[in-house]
C-alpha cells in the first residue's frame, strides 16, 4: 500500500482556466502531481484587451489561446472541456458537466478555484437582451457587431430620429472597460469611419457614458480620474454621474439622477460595462462548506487562501474575498501562483509552508484613446503619452504567447498611426427580425 501512494501522484483539480488557473497550473509544473484543468472554455481569454477585440483592433486569436496549446509543455497537466457545476468537500469530488450534457466526476486531493466573475444587472438580468455586458470572447465578438452594425443601419435609414438613435451609442459603467470602450468608439467614428460612408456622418455619433458614483475611473484617485474625464470630454464622450439605470429596451434607457429625476435616453445600441457577480459554482461550493459570501458572492478565505475547516480547497483570484483586493488580473495571476506553490510545498513535505498571501500592488492602467493613458503605480501617477508607453510595455508583458505579442504590436502600430482597423467582419445576427416584403411584392405561394 505504500508502494502503492508512492507512485500514484496527487491530483489536483484547477476550477477556471483564467489568470488564476492558469498560474496555479504553471507553479506545479515540477511538482509530483497530476493536474486537471477544467473549464467550459477551451481557451485562456486576455480579458482586459477584450474590448479592443470588440473595437476591430485585435483579433480574437491574438487574447485567445487554445489552453492545452499554453499548457502542452507541461507533461503532469491535462485539461478537460466542461462546466464545474458543484463540490463534494467531504468525498473530495468535482461534479463538472460536459457540453453534450453528459456528467462527469473529477475527483482531487487538492482543489484551486479560479472561476473568476461574470457580468451582474444588479438584479435586473432582462436588462441582458438589450445591453450586452463583455466578459468573455462571444461577447467582444457580439459587441463588434452591434457597434459596426449600427453605422451600416443609421446609412440606410430614411428617418432622421431613427438615424440619431443609430448613432447614439449609451455604456452604462464608468470604470476600466465602459472608459476604454468609450473612447474606442469616438475613435471609430472619428478616424476609421469617418470617410467611408456617403449618407451620415460618422463623426456627429455621440456616446453616453453613465456612471453611479460622482466620478469615472474612481480607484485610480481624483487627480487620474479627473484627467481621464478631460480626455473623455475632449474626444466628445459626454459624461453623466450620479445616475443610475432603471430601464433598457431595444430604443433606449432610462436614467435617474441624484435628484430622482427620470430621463429616456434614445439610443439602438447599450452596452453593460457595470457590476460582477460570482458565477453559481461559487454559491455551490459555499453551501457544501459552510463558507460566507459576500454581495456579489466572493467566497471568504483564510489568509493562504484556503477555506476554514478545509485546507486542501483553494479560492483565488476574483471569486476570493480576502482584505478587500479588488479583482485585476494582478490579483488573480499572484494568488494562483501563490496556490499553485502551497499544494507544491505540501505535496514535497516541506517543513517550511509559504507565508500568509501578500498582495504586491502592480499598479492599475486604462487606455483611453491613441497615444493617451492613464496609469496608476503605488504613488507614481501617470496621463497622456507616458501613461501610453507603460500600459503598452506592461500588456506587452503579459500576453500569453510570442505570436500573440507580435501580432498586437503589429495591429496597434497600424491603428496608430493611421486609424484604420483590420478586426471588422461581422455578419448579421440570426436574431434579426426576418425584412417585411416590400411594397408591391407578393409573397411565393405555398402548396397545402
Amino acid at each position: 500500500m505504500l508502494m502503492e501512494d508512492h507512485v500514484t501522484p496527487r491530483r489536483v483539480v484547477i476550477i477556471g482556466g483564467g489568470f488564476a488557473g492558469l498560474f496555479a497550473a504553471r507553479a506545479l509544473r515540477r511538482a509530483p502531481v497530476a493536474v486537471t484543468v477544467v473549464d467550459r472554455r477551451a481557451h485562456h481569454l486576455f480579458q482586459p484587451l477584450l474590448y479592443q477585440c470588440a473595437a476591430g483592433i485585435l483579433s480574437e486569436g491574438q487574447i485567445a489561446q487554445p489552453l492545452r496549446a499554453v499548457l502542452r509543455r507541461r507533461p503532469n497537466v491535462s485539461c478537460l472541456l466542461a462546466e464545474a457545476i458543484d463540490v463534494d468537500p467531504r468525498a473530495n469530488v468535482v461534479y463538472a458537466r460536459r457540453p453534450d450534457g453528459g456528467a462527469l466526476e473529477l475527483p482531487y486531493d487538492d482543489l484551486i478555484v479560479a472561476v473568476g466573475m461574470r457580468q451582474s444587472y444588479f438584479g435586473h438580468d432582462e436588462f441582458a437582451e438589450h445591453a450586452p455586458g463583455m466578459k468573455t470572447l462571444k461577447d467582444a465578438l457580439d459587441i463588434r457587431r452591434r457597434l459596426y452594425q449600427a453605422f451600416e443601419m443609421a446609412e440606410t435609414a430614411t428617418d432622421p430620429e431613427e438615424r440619431r438613435q443609430w448613432l447614439t451609442f449609451a455604456l452604462v459603467g464608468g470604470g476600466p472597460t465602459g472608459v476604454e470602450l468609450a473612447g474606442q468608439i469616438r475613435e471609430i467614428a472619428g478616424h476609421t469611419l469617418d470617410r467611408e460612408f456617403r449618407t451620415i456622418d460618422s463623426t456627429e455619433a455621440r456616446v453616453l457614458l453613465f456612471e453611479g458614483s460622482d466620478k469615472v475611473l474612481r480607484t485610480f484617485g481624483p487627480h487620474l480620474a479627473d484627467r481621464a474625464a478631460r480626455t473623455l470630454r475632449h474626444l466628445g464622450v459626454e459624461i453623466h454621474l450620479g445616475t443610475v439605470v432603471t430601464a433598457v429596451d431595444a430604443d433606449g434607457l432610462i436614467v435617474k439622477d441624484r435628484s430622482g429625476a427620470s430621463t429616456r435616453f434614445p439610443a439602438r445600441t447599450v452596452l453593460w460595462t457595470a457590476g460582477v457577480e460570482a458565477p453559481p459554482i461559487a454559491a455551490a461550493l459555499a453551501r457544501a462548506t459552510g463558507a460566507t459570501q459576500d454581495r456579489a458572492g466572493r467566497i471568504a478565505v483564510q489568509p493562504d487562501l484556503t477555506l476554514e475547516a478545509y485546507p486542501n480547497i483553494r479560492v483565488t483570484g476574483d471569486v476570493m474575498d480576502l482584505n478587500r483586493l479588488p479583482g485585476l488580473a494582478e490579483v488573480a495571476m499572484q494568488t494562483g501562483a501563490y496556490a499553485g506553490r502551497a499544494v507544491r510545498h505540501s505535496v514535497e513535505a516541506r517543513k517550511k509552508q509559504p507565508r500568509p498571501f501578500r498582495y504586491v500592488d502592480l499598479g492599475s492602467a486604462a487606455y483611453i484613446c491613441r497615444g493617451k493613458a492613464v496609469v496608476k503605480i503605488g504613488r507614481i501617477h501617470l496621463s497622456g503619452l507616458a501613461g501610453w508607453l507603460v500600459w503598452l510595455l506592461v500588456h506587452l508583458a503579459f500576453l500569453t504567447g510570442f505570436r500573440s505579442r507580435l501580432g498586437a504590436v503589429l495591429s496597434w502600430a497600424v491603428t496608430f498611426a493611421s486609424g484604420s482597423r483590420r478586426e471588422r467582419a461581422f455578419a448579421m445576427s440570426d436574431r434579426d427580425p426576418s425584412p417585411e416584403p416590400l411594397a408591391g411584392t407578393r409573397a411565393p405561394a405555398t402548396s397545402a
